[in-house]
């Protein structure tokens, strides 16, 4: 039998992993969701707010359009 390849190998789907962190020797919160997608908030309401809204404000640059 084979599972479909959205679960893991107990059947259970898998998950979003977001992180926030905070910056030592600021107010600032810096954002990481599962798509790769950075943000930085001083309020962390709104820094949920933005991980939640997923995909919207979630632009993820390429390497290429970092080096310029």
């Amino acid at each position: 039998m084979t599972r479909p390849p959205s679960t893991d190998a107990h059947g259970t789907p898998p998950r979003e992993v977001y992180r926030v962190d905070w910056l030592p020797g600021t107010d600032v919160l810096h954002g990481t969701c599962h798509c790769g997608a950075e943000h930085a908030d001083q309020d962390p309401v709104s820094m949920w707010e933005w991980m939640l809204a997923h995909p919207r404000g979630h632009a993820v640059s390429s390497p290429q359009e970092d080096s310029r």
